[in-house]
Order: C-alpha cells, then structure tokens, then sequence
C-alpha cells in the first residue's frame, strides 16, 4: 500500500511520533525531511486504540532537527495553536489558530473504538497534517494533528502530546501497549433523560431517574458479560468514586490496569447492587 502522512523527530537518534493510521500496513517507510534528506525507516510499534506510532530512521544522523515537546496539561482554552504537517500533499504547510477546546472525547468527535481526549482547534487540519505536530507560540510540541474527520469545517483535533509520553516508550521497544476494557456500550444519563424514557409509552423498560452511566448494551464473552450487568443498568459509582458521565467512566477504566477488579455500584430498576468487575485486555477486535 502507498499513503503519505506527516510526523515529527523526538530524539537524535531518530525516533518519530505520528499517527498510528499513517502507517498502517506500511512495509517501506520513506521520511523526507524539510532540507530534502531522505530516509529509509521502518515502525517500531503502533497501537490502534491512540492512533499513535513509532517510526525509527535506519541509520540517522547526529544533527537530525528534534522537535521540542510541551506540556499538553498546560495548554488552555483561547491559547495559539500552530499544525505543521503536508496537507493534502502540499509540502511543509503551516496554518494558525486557536485551542477551541479541550478534553473532546474521542466518542463526541465520532470515533468510538478509539480512547483519546483531544484537543479541538480552528488550525485548518487536513489529510495529509494526520500525524504532524501542533505547537504553542513557544514552537514547543503540545499535540499530535489528527486528520479524523472529513466533513470538520474550521475544525481540527489533536493528540495530547502528554498522552503520547505515556506510550512512546513502549511502541520504541515494540511492546504492545494493554489498556483494559469492561465489554460494553454506554451513554451518559441524566434524571431528565431517564423521565423522558420512562414517559414515553413505547419505551422498552423503565430507567432509574438518576444521574450515571447507562449501559445499552452487553457484548458477549466480556468481563462485563462474567460479572452479570445486563442492559439498562444505571452504574453511578467505581471503587466508591460517583460516576456521571461515559467520559469519566471510560478514563477510569483506562486508568485502572488489566486484571484489576473494579467495584461498581450499579441501579437495576428500584434496587441498589454492587457488582465486582475485573478487567481484561483491549484487543483491536474487541
């Protein structure tokens, strides 16, 4: 297969962060960099769930351009934002904008399967900027564009680069990176929601009128199949931790580790249960 992306050098000795969908499949990669030296490269690890990959230059040399990174916690709303990358196919393009907004779940941008908090900018992001840098006005490194959506007018998200710190070590050597998962599908609810539901005739079954997270779903063979939740469970509570939305549950599960046993709190109709949950491995076919 043939693609091109961008990406950007982290280390001396060649290592490169992009984006996992950059170089997917790829056998060959070929890095030109801006002064028009061409290398030969090869991935060093890729993981699906963050859209982020490691690339290493054969043989680089000592004086390779290294992009400074940031710290994507400091990073505020109305801040400058700057993607460089080859939009479109259009070499070392540079456009300027703001941070719109910060924490979009990759589930509010449109890609579920993926577990990224992004951040949001009216920098124009297009294919082709997937995996180069975006900058604060220090030229410091703060995220990684991701090209995810093609209808995104004046929209742009991108990968925290405090997220991708979290794993680059792991996709340099080539080890998988885990990320536990539970095994269903939720949505956010809220009492209003809940009475909406409950007053409509047509309703399948009748929703506690509480704040948490409604599971809609099931999938079979999951941890969340072994420990008995079943369809229409409001989960208001993880390890003693209140739980109001599918964001905060999703980053919770995240943050756990595979093989813990998570304690949730969980209103199935008028009763209260608890309910041990242990969590098992993300596969890409999950």
């Amino acid at each position: 297969m043939r693609g091109q992306g961008s990406g950007f050098i982290i280390d001396r000795t060649g290592i490169i962060l992009t984006n996992s969908h950059v170089v997917n499949g790829a056998d060959k990669v070929t890095i030109t960099l801006k002064d028009g030296r061409t290398f030969q490269g090869h991935v060093r690890g890729a993981d699906e769930v963050t859209d982020l990959a490691v690339v290493k230059i054969d043989n680089g040399s000592s004086d390779l351009p290294v992009a400074p990174l940031g710290d994507s916690d400091r990073v505020r709303v109305g801040d400058w934002a700057i993607a460089v990358g080859n939009p479109l196919g259009l070499d070392n393009t540079v456009t300027l904008g703001i941070v719109s907004t910060l924490h979009r779940s990759s589930s509010q941008v449109g890609i579920p399967d993926k577990r990224v908090d992004f951040i949001q900018t009216d920098a124009a992001i297009n294919p082709g900027n997937s995996g180069g840098p975006l900058l604060n006005d220090r030229g410091e490194v703060i995220g990684i564009n991701t090209a995810i959506r093609a209808d995104a007018m004046g929209i742009g998200f991108a990968i925290p680069i405090n997220k991708a710190k979290t794993v680059e070590a792991q996709l340099v050597k080539g080890e998988t990176v885990a990320h536990p998962y539970l095994g269903v599908q939720m949505t956010t609810l809220t009492p209003e929601l809940a009475k909406e539901n409950n007053e409509d005739p047509n309703s399948a079954f009748l929703i506690p009128e509480t704040n948490g997270v409604i599971v809609l779903r099931v999938l079979p063979n999951t941890p969340a199949a072994t420990a008995g939740i079943r369809r229409g469970d409001v989960i208001t509570q993880v390890d003693a931790q209140a739980v109001t939305t599918a964001e905060q549950l999703q980053n919770l599960v995240e943050n756990s580790r595979v093989g813990q046993t998570l304690q949730l709190k969980v209103r199935r109709g008028n009763q209260t249960q608890q309910l041990a949950i242990r969590t098992a491995e993300l596969h890409s076919d999950s």
